[in-house]
């Protein structure tokens, strides 16, 4: 099962060092990371999906917890649920080099409500923020019709919707 973990820690040299080396020490998979400096410049928030049971989370979140200068650990439904706002960035550099495949390239971002951030008279660079079912559904149909020649995925941030904060009663 997917998890999405939510870390509130001091801004300092080796903090997303110690989180990612305990996540490798005890073998557990970050399948995305992102992390940024918050409103308070001298804390930042790490976002980590992962997969594994309950059993795993429950751990995952003690050994956080344990870590010099983590100040909050919070789990985040999964996309699915209403609780939770999750976004993802992707950029697709695809091959256009003709009439026809810049046709099918616009058409299909068009689709996605994606964007095209950078055209060449060779290349279309695609932009889109959403879901990543949505993001996973463009490629699928990039790779459909045209060639995709790099891909830059962000991964996931989310937050909590209303009034419930990281770090904050």
């Amino acid at each position: 099962m997917r998890h999405l973990i939510s870390i509130l820690l001091e801004n300092e040299t080796g903090a997303l060092s110690r989180v990612v080396g305990m996540f490798s020490q005890r073998g557990y998979n970050i399948e995305t990371i992102t992390a940024a400096p918050t409103e308070n410049p001298h804390m930042s928030r790490i976002t980590i999906s992962t997969i594994g049971d309950d059993v795993d989370l429950e751990q995952i979140k003690k050994q956080i917890h344990k870590l010099i200068n983590v100040h909050t650990v919070s789990t985040l439904e999964d996309g699915k649920s209403e609780n939770t706002i999750e976004l993802e960035l992707i950029f697709l550099k695809v091959k256009a080099n003709n009439n026809a495949a810049r046709e099918n390239v616009k058409r299909i971002a068009d689709i996605f409500d994606a964007k095209i951030v950078d055209l060449t008279p060779e290349v279309y660079t695609v932009c889109l923020s959403a879901g990543r079912n949505k993001i996973n559904r463009l490629m699928k149909a990039m790779q459909e019709s045209a060639e995709i020649l790099e891909t830059v995925r962000s991964g996931v941030v989310a937050i909590s919707r209303g009034s419930k904060a990281l770090g904050h009663k």
